[in-house]
């Protein structure tokens, strides 16, 4: 089976696990403090009227055990509870909502745009009540969002802009990294993603006091040191707790996986970018097959998703499956599941989005991970061909 998700693992990742093990220490350590300082290297800001960039500082960010948890976190951060309301897209992954209802909030669901899988502020501007305290954005597939006009309509009504960057790793918008341009980002390397870790995740908030806290938050609500890290104490057992935190960190053996990775990114985007760039040429003139709109020029793409549309979809999917090709929609709208309807009140129902539900019924994603043969694109194209070509979605 041709897989639409395939972590690239290999040696490198094998050497440096066991130099980790040498060490007998496996927990949260110096590598995942590497691990921060190396990627935050890497996420570009815009900076003066020069049109130059600087790097994202270490102290906006921290690690947590993945995405989901991030996105809970981001709720107790800005103060989210009973009778606020979160504005999302309906397309989006499933914790996103969740995390909104878990902490007594309202989801209230937006449309996209048909071509990019996006959502725009005209989307979420009619939605705003006084009662809306944040905004969750997706950059679906690895293309940006269009942001800004977004960041603008929710300084105007002070809503906090947080950025699910699980889908666009190291994607750019205007020369700034996705994730680090509304109050706080999100970014996922769990075992579907382009950097692989196992499970983890890295955080990003504006305000550095915000990653001070998150810190506590995710392990115990600890905000002093105890062990072999209080070498100043005389009573080194000792540790002060200010809040009931969990335990989301990650370790050392998720950190020196992502080490081995962020070494190995520019490369997996490259290939990714290549796969993207064949799919459109050789699909592009395809009767009843649509393809996702053109990159803009200003932005930078991760290339972590590929979909089409077509109304004949589910034949598509069926056709693909049983030669050999596994294929998904990413995602599900959620307005279409029940228990998301049970957890929000009429008023507040949008059930006029008819852009994510046309998604919802013509789209899918198709095979794109480094990983992929060329052998495996040549015959994920020809099959598509057949499909359509021969109209074998009359038969």
């Amino acid at each position: 089976m041709i897989n639409i998700f395939q972590p690239s693992l290999g040696e490198e990742e094998i050497k440096a696990l066991r130099k980790l093990f040498k060490t007998n220490w496996l927990g949260r350590g110096p590598i995942e403090k590497k691990f921060v300082d190396t990627i935050s290297k890497k996420l570009k800001i815009s900076s003066s009227s020069e049109g130059g960039y600087s790097f994202v500082q270490s102290k906006n960010l921290t690690t947590l055990n993945c995405c989901t948890e991030g996105l809970f976190q981001s709720m107790s951060l800005i103060g989210i509870g009973p009778g606020d309301e979160v504005i999302l897209p309906s397309l989006s992954f499933v914790g996103a909502a969740n995390a909104v209802i878990d902490c007594g909030a309202t989801p209230v669901f937006c449309d996209v745009e048909v071509d990019t899988f996006n959502t725009t502020a005209k989307h979420i501007e009619p939605l705003i009540t006084r009662n809306t305290k944040a905004v969750i954005l997706l950059h679906y597939g690895g293309v940006p969002c269009d942001i800004y006009p977004i960041i603008e309509l929710c300084k105007k009504h002070n809503i906090k802009v947080i950025e699910d960057n699980a889908n666009s790793p190291f994607s750019s918008h205007k020369g700034r990294s996705t994730g680090t341009i509304g109050d706080y980002g999100i970014w996922s390397f769990d075992s579907m993603k382009m950097l692989v870790m196992g499970d983890g995740a890295l955080f990003y908030a504006k305000n550095e006091d915000d990653i001070d806290k998150l810190k506590s938050l995710s392990y115990l609500g600890m905000t002093s040191k105890s062990g072999f890290d209080n070498v100043s104490s005389e009573t080194w057992w000792e540790f002060e707790v200010n809040c009931a935190g969990r335990r989301s960190i990650i370790n050392d053996i998720n950190a020196t996986l992502g080490m081995v990775q962020l070494e190995k990114i520019d490369g997996f985007i490259s290939r990714r970018k290549l796969i993207h760039d064949l799919y459109c040429e050789e699909l592009s003139d395809i009767e009843n097959l649509y393809l996702p709109k053109p990159i803009n020029s200003y932005d930078v793409s991760s290339y972590y998703l590929f979909h089409v549309r077509t109304p004949y979809r589910n034949k598509f999917a069926k056709y693909l499956r049983d030669n050999g090709i596994y294929v998904t929609l990413k995602y599900h709208p959620l307005h279409k599941v029940s228990f998301y309807k049970n957890n929000t009140i009429d008023k507040l129902w949008n059930k006029n989005l008819p852009n994510t539900d046309l998604i919802g019924d013509t789209a899918i994603c198709l095979p794109l991970h480094q990983g992929l043969t060329d052998d495996e694109i040549n015959k994920t194209i020809k099959l598509i061909k057949t499909f359509f070509n021969e109209r074998i979605f009359q038969k």
